[in-house]
């Protein structure tokens, strides 16, 4: 899948609320398509999204693709689950609460938890938000714990897709710990940045946990100097 470079003056990371007729906002509903039509014999509802390093895009390709779900009637809920580094926030405009976010939830999770007082509305229509709250001392240990394998599966009941923003793969366990819950697992790089060394790491890493890859995606890409076809994705 590649993305071409961002037009002149596309300055919103919301790509499919900013500008929906654009080459690149179809390019990210083609992921949702194709993620629709892998699942033919097993429903892909909690989908991870990481990359070998950072700056790649990931975090830019999670909030648009839940935008894309959200946009076909789906009800989502995207989850920042970079502990150290997030920026869901960011791009969606919502203010940080260092008492309820994501490591908070895990942390304090319990059947009497009201977890809707740590679930943020966006402006986007159908999209919700768990942003990633404060860095915890031992965040491999909190997302390997039974707290947040219940959370998770509670939460999925709660929405119809689930977006996973997770941290690099490469260097920290906290994404590999993660795939256990994921039915898909999509790896973000970008063209000039990175390097095929990396992200045969990546894939080693990922297959030490058993965790297959679904698709890698080709951010940032220079599609006039490439020969693919269509509206600047493959």
């Amino acid at each position: 899948m590649l993305f071409k470079k961002k037009e002149k003056g596309l300055e919103d990371d919301l790509v499919l609320e900013k500008d929906p007729k654009s080459s690149l906002s179809e390019a990210i509903r083609s992921i949702r398509t194709n993620l629709q039509f892998s699942s033919v014999n097993k429903k892909i509802k909690i989908i991870l999204l990481t990359s070998p390093e950072p700056g790649d895009g990931k975090s830019f390709i999670s909030a648009n693709l839940a935008c894309a779900y959200a946009q076909d009637n789906k009800k989502v809920l995207i989850i920042d689950c970079d502990l150290r580094r997030g920026r869901q926030n960011r791009i969606f405009g919502v203010k940080k609460d260092t008492m309820r976010g994501y490591s908070n939830l895990i942390l304090n999770y319990k059947s009497s938890i009201k977890i809707d007082e740590y679930i943020v509305k966006t402006k986007t229509k159908n999209v919700s938000l768990i942003p990633n709250g404060p860095t915890p001392p031992n965040p491999v240990e909190l997302l390997s714990s039974k707290k947040n394998e219940k959370l998770l599966n509670d939460l999925s009941q709660m929405f119809d897709v689930i977006i996973l923003d997770c941290p690099p793969v490469i260097g920290m366990a906290d994404t590999l710990v993660m795939t256990k819950y994921s039915d898909a697992n999509i790896i973000t790089v970008s063209e000039k940045k990175s390097k095929m060394e990396g992200l045969k790491i990546a894939k080693k890493n990922m297959e030490k946990v058993d965790a297959k890859i679904t698709g890698v995606i080709i951010n940032k890409a220079n599609i006039k100097k490439s020969n693919y076809y269509g509206y600047g994705y493959y």
